[in-house]
């Protein structure tokens, strides 16, 4: 219990020092900040917490198979991501390169996270 607690605060902190970065460029620089970032940021922080989630509860009934709930976690991420781009193109988003370009920057943030929960997890699965 006490992994999965610290995975939810870990989270909601990083979630919260995005904000505040976004907040922080938006007011030093606001042409690098698109119109819609804070839906890109509210899919992102959704779709990464509730795989993350998932991927937590997989791992606690068979923790052998943590290759490929890893993998299932990066494609089903990898699938709704460009399922929102599409999604939001269509609707019609205008400055749609400064909206993707933000989008793979908080991507590639949450990724990173889940790497790091990744290697973090595999000390204690392998004893």
């Amino acid at each position: 219990m006490l992994l999965k607690s610290n995975y939810h605060l870990k989270f909601f902190l990083l979630t919260g020092i995005i904000s505040l970065l976004i907040l922080l460029l938006g007011w030093l620089l606001p042409s690098t900040i698109h119109a819609d970032i804070w839906k890109i940021l509210s899919f992102l922080a959704i779709s990464s917490y509730l795989v993350g989630v998932m991927s937590l509860w997989l791992l606690k009934g068979s923790s052998e198979n943590l290759l490929q709930i890893k993998m299932l976690g990066m494609i089903l991420r990898i699938i709704a991501s460009l399922s929102f781009i599409g999604i939001m193109v269509f609707m019609g988003t205008e400055n749609i390169l400064l909206f993707v370009v933000d989008f793979f920057i908080l991507f590639l943030f949450y990724l990173v996270f889940d790497i790091y929960t990744f290697l973090a997890n595999l000390r204690p699965i392998s004893k």
